[in-house]
Formats: structure tokens, C-alpha cells, sequence
């Protein structure tokens, strides 16, 4: 887990070498631990190493290979690699680290870009070919890795980040009037390759791009997710199922726990991260540190789930880290330093619960399981179960799941922004997609490989990265999510939700835990907006630059401050608040 950075030219002219110093210093805190810059003729990479797997000078990055004439920067972790090594070994290969860096070196050279069909992992990377001047980026299949470009002038940028790519200077920073649109919508999700600006895009998961040396660029996408039954699967029962879920979640939690530094659990008290604790246990881990986070009650919304947590921790007698948050003594405070964290606006109030639960994290382990994924894979949110029998799924999930009608919107935004409904065309075109004919199936395929990617997910690499704290995520490993979507849609459903995963759990850890209302990660301060958070917002939205850049209409700001406590989006969130948001993540990032 690292930071990656490069620039390639198509126009004979230098690398700017400034740049990439700049990117790499804004990369430091996902990288602490080492760094390095590699440049041969038009390409230029660069590297912030968290040291997990081979933590001697071999596995340092941009890793370089003179005898097969490859370079590469990489971020994440390829989980067999070890066998994919002795695989290579087999056919010849010479290894001089013990990395997952240079496994991906020697199986692209051997398999090409193809290589990454045979990872199991998360993982954003680069290589460079000496010979041709090709440069080849990828990203893994649920996009857990993130990476960034700006095009320019004659060349490319890339970053793991999208401020390290604005402290390299030299792109269009306007806002980008389609990704507003999606911002204002789909709770500040901003599907690929769209980024709130203009000038910098972001590659989509399970993308390989190839870009020759004169400029020629190919994407391909290498995976997606079949919501069909296998013939040898239909007479599968639902006790079926649930055996060959448990094996392949088994299977998931065991590969994550492959690292040379102590592995821990983000453990929020929910069914899906105690799940990870209870498996972890069966394979005979102890001592396992895991780690909560709670706020303060608001009104009736209770802040914390300790209870939960503390009930798993006891059970099974890990070492248990609670951080209690004061929203007047640490969210206030604390909140510039997560939103410069963040490579684009994320308005999910646990994101700062993330980044204080991070923070304290970081100072035990260097690695975590965390249970992001569960929902959006086997069918956890309330919106699922209407979908079934939909005469008009796009629709129905539309009227679910947007944040404003399109009319709302137009009220909020400036007239230059103003134009079509792009984010229910965005849901129409997904939904039309072949793969999934059932609207359960649909919802559950834009939520996996697109709301997933740009929300939870990154919420957790962004915030875990902010500490240099690596975040693994069993419940995306790809080969369960594609016996998840194999599933009948009505195993996933029972039960209120998550049925099959339910079921397992019953069988593994305390039911208490189970047979209970679903929880959140709840930060009720920046849901109901009251007393100094409040006034910090009306501060932002009021100040002169927010003034002068004339996003948002005044008068739709104003109502929205006038009672914020009655603006609040189907999914529980704060309008105001995702207003605010984006104007203070544009100055945080010096916009």
C-alpha cells in the first residue's frame, strides 16, 4: 500500500521534474516510510512506500527490471502472489526481492497486461517499457486502488491522488459541470472517469490503459460481475448457498492476512466486520487488536454502537480500542485535516469517523480487514427489496436513491450549470446494460461498480491513507462478489436483507449481533447541523470565496441554513451539508 506518481510526454519535451516532486510530497503521509523517482527518456515515475510485504531495501519502488527492460510504481497488495512466484520460478524467472512488486513486474512480462486476470488483490499501477516507450496503467476490478490522471499539453499525469495532481499545477481546476450534477445527486458520487474538475479524470476499476510512446491510447475493461446462474448451481438450495458463501468468505478473510506487520479489524459492532473477527478467530488468530469509534448522541440519534463492538471484543478477547469523539473537542478541529484528505468531496458523515478512527489506528498496526462491501454485495439497504417486480427499475431506484428531483437542483446550482438530467440518464444507460435482467440485479450492479467505488470505498482508502494505515476488504475479494451475483436475488433478500450472510454469521458469532435493527457509522453532528458546526457552515458558505465562485444560488442556501433540520436527502444525509462540503474541500485544496 503506497502512493504512486508519473508523467509521460508524447512532445519530446522534458519531464517536469518539479511536478513530480511536488505530486510525491503531496503522496507522503499513504507513503511514509521510503520514496524514490525513476525517469528513462519520455516517462517519469515516482513512489511513496508503506513497507507491508518485504520490508528491505529489494522491495523499494519505482522498482526497476534491466534484464527485462520494465519499470514499475505500484500501490496495494497482490495477495497470491506467492503462488503466482513459484509459478514463474517454474518458468524461469529470477527473483532478487521477496515483494508482490516484483511478482507484478515478471507476470507482466510474461503474461502482458493480461496479468492482472490472475490477481487477487487491490492494486493501481504503472509500468513502463524501455524498449517501446509504452506505459501501461491498470486498475483492480473494484477499484479499492484509486488513480488519477490530468492530460496535457503533449503528455500525462498520473497520481494515486487527485490534490497531488493540483499541487503539480498546471491544470483546469473549474468545476466540471456533469460530475456537479452527480455530486448533487448521488451523494456526492462522481462515477469515471468524471472527477469534480475539469481537468482531471479518474481511470475506471478493472480498466487497463495502454498508452504508446506517440501519444496512442486504448482502454479495456477486463471484468464485470455476471448476475447469472451457473447450470451446475440452479438446483443449489439455500442451505447450498450459505456452505459455499462461508467457504469463499473464509477464503477472502485468510488471503488479507497476508503481510509481514500484525493485521487488525475495524470493528464497528454490525454483522460484517464482526463476521471478519469471528472467521479470523476460527483460523486461530488471538491477541487480534481491533478498534471502534463513537460520537456523541444528538437529540435521538444515538452516536455510537459500542455496545455491539464491545460484546464482539469481549467474546472473542481481542484487543479492543475504543475512541470516543467529542464533536466540540475533536470533529471541529479535526475536519480541514480530513477534507484536504479527501481526493474528492465525500459528504457520508463517517468519513471523519474514519479519518479520527484512523489516526488512532495507525499508532498499533499498519494494516486492517474492514467490512465495506457487504451491503452493496449481498443485498443490505433498504432500497433492494422495492426493486423486486419493477416495471421501471431505473426509475424506482432513481426516486430511491437520488439526493433531489433535477427541478431542486436547477433552484440550487448557478444557470451556467444548469443542463440536463445527466445522473438519471447516467442510472437509465447502467440499467440498460445486458447482465443483469433482474432490477434487483440492476440496482445491485450500478451499487457494486460504481456508487461502491466512489463512496465507501474510497471513503476507507482515502481516510485509512491519510495515517498511513493500509484498509483490506474481504467482502470485495472478486471471486466472492462473483458467486454473490450468481445468487438467486430472493437469498440475498430474505430475511430483510443480507439473508445468506445472516445465516452464516448465525453459525459463527453471537446472534445478538445479527438480530438486531441495521446500524450505520453515525456522526449525528453533521447530519443535524447545530450550534458550532453549524456556525463553521454558515461560515464557509458565506465567505468571500464562496462568494465569488457563485456555485450555488443564495437564495437556495439560504433556505437551506433557515432550517437544515428539514432538508434532508432519502438517504438521511444533510443538504446543507453537501453544500458545504464541496465549497470547503475546493479551499482546502487552495481552489
Amino acid at each position: 500500500m503506497c502512493g504512486l506518481c508519473g508523467e509521460i510526454r508524447f512532445d519530446h519535451q522534458p519531464i517536469n521534474l518539479d511536478a513530480l516532486s511536488a505530486m510525491s510530497h503531496s503522496l507522503i503521509p499513504r507513503g511514509p516510510d521510503a520514496d524514490g523517482v525513476w525517469q528513462q527518456g519520455g516517462v517519469a515515475l515516482g513512489h511513496r512506500r508503506l513497507s507491508i510485504i518485504d520490508l528491505s531495501a529489494q522491495g523499494a519502488q519505482p522498482m526497476v527490471d534491466s534484464e527485462l527492460g520494465l519499470s514499475l510504481a505500484f500501490n496495494g497488495c497482490i495477495y497470491n502472489y506467492q503462488e503466482l512466484r513459484a509459478e514463474l520460478e517454474a518458468a524461469g524467472y529470477r527473483f532478487f526481492s521477496h515483494s508482490d512488486t516484483e511478482v507484478i513486474l515478471k507476470a507482466f512480462h510474461a503474461w502482458g497486461a493480461d496479468c492482472v486476470q490472475r490477481f487477487h488483490g487491490m492494486f493501481a499501477f504503472a509500468v513502463a517499457e524501455r524498449d517501446s516507450g509504452r506505459l501501461t496503467l491498470a486498475r483492480d476490478r473494484l477499484g479499492i486502488k484509486p488513480l488519477y490522471y490530468a492530460p496535457l499539453d503533449g503528455g500525462l499525469r498520473f497520481a494515486s491522488s487527485l490534490p497531488a495532481l493540483v499541487a503539480a499545477g498546471g491544470i483546469d481546476t473549474g468545476i466540471d459541470p456533469v460530475a456537479l450534477h452527480y455530486y448533487m445527486h448521488f451523494h456526492a458520487v462522481v462515477p469515471a472517469p468524471h472527477t469534480i474538475l475539469r481537468g482531471v479524470r479518474k481511470l475506471p476499476p478493472a480498466t487497463i490503459r495502454v498508452i504508446e510512446a506517440d501519444g496512442r491510447q486504448q482502454d479495456r475493461t477486463y471484468w464485470e460481475p455476471l448476475f447469472e446462474t451457473r447450470e451446475e448451481e440452479r438446483g443449489y438450495t439455500f442451505e447450498d448457498w450459505q456452505a459455499v458463501t462461508l467457504d469463499a468468505l473464509r477464503l477472502a478473510v485468510k488471503r488479507r492476512l497476508v503481510a509481514d506487520v500484525d493485521v487488525g479489524v475495524l470493528l464497528s459492532g454490525g454483522l460484517d466486520s464482526s463476521l471478519i473477527v469471528g472467521l479470523l478467530a476460527e483460523q486461530g488468530q488471538t491477541g487480534l487488536n481491533t478498534f471502534s469509534v463513537g460520537f456523541e448522541t444528538v437529540g435521538s440519534e444515538v452516536g455510537d454502537e459500542f455496545q455491539y463492538s464491545d460484546l464482539i471484543a469481549r467474546h472473542y478477547g481481542t484487543e479492543h480500542h475504543k475512541i470516543r469523539v467529542d464533536s466540540s473537542r475533536l470533529l471541529l478541529p479535526s475536519l480541514p485535516a480530513c477534507v484536504r484528505a479527501m481526493s474528492e468531496p465525500m459528504v457520508s458523515h463517517d468519513v471523519i469517523g474514519f479519518f479520527l478512527l484512523s489516526q488512532e489506528v495507525s499508532q498499533h498496526v499498519k494494516v486492517v480487514q474492514s467490512g465495506q462491501g457487504a451491503d452493496e454485495v449481498f443485498a443490505g439497504y433498504h432500497w433492494y427489496p422495492p426493486m423486486q417486480g419493477s416495471a421501471d427499475p431505473a426509475a424506482d431506484y432513481a426516486n430511491v436513491f437520488c439526493d433531489r428531483e433535477h427541478a431542486e437542483y436547477l433552484r440550487a446550482v448557478d444557470a451556467r450549470f444548469g443542463a440536463d438530467d445527466y445522473s438519471r440518464d447516467f442510472i437509465r444507460r447502467h440499467f440498460a446494460h445486458l447482465g443483469a435482467e433482474a432490477a434487483v440485479d440492476k440496482a445491485l450492479r450500478i451499487d457494486q461498480l460504481i456508487m461502491l467505488v466512489d463512496d465507501p470505498v474510497k471513503r476507507v482508502d482515502n481516510m485509512t491513507m491519510a495515517w498511513g494505515l493500509e484498509a483490506r476488504v474481504p467482502f470485495l475479494d472478486h471471486e466472492l462478489v462473483e458467486l454473490a451475483a450468481r445468487m438467486p436475488a430472493e437469498h440475498k433478500l430474505f430475511d430483510g436483507g443480507k439473508g445468506v450472510l445472516k445465516a452464516i454469521g448465525r453459525k459463527v458469532i453471537p446472534s445478538a449481533v445479527i438480530d438486531r435493527p441495521k446500524g450505520y457509522f453515525p456522526v449525528p453532528a453533521l447530519k443535524y447541523l447545530r450550534g458550532e458546526v453549524l456556525d463553521m457552515v454558515r461560515d464557509v458558505v458565506h465567505s468571500p470565496t464562496a462568494q465569488a465562485r457563485e456555485l450555488f444560488r443564495p437564495g437556495y442556501v439560504e433556505e437551506l441554513l433557515r432550517e437544515p433540520d428539514e432538508h434532508i436527502t432519502p438517504l438521511r444525509g444533510s443538504k446543507l451539508w453537501q453544500v458545504a462540503l464541496l465549497e470547503l474541500w475546493l479551499q482546502e485544496q487552495g481552489i
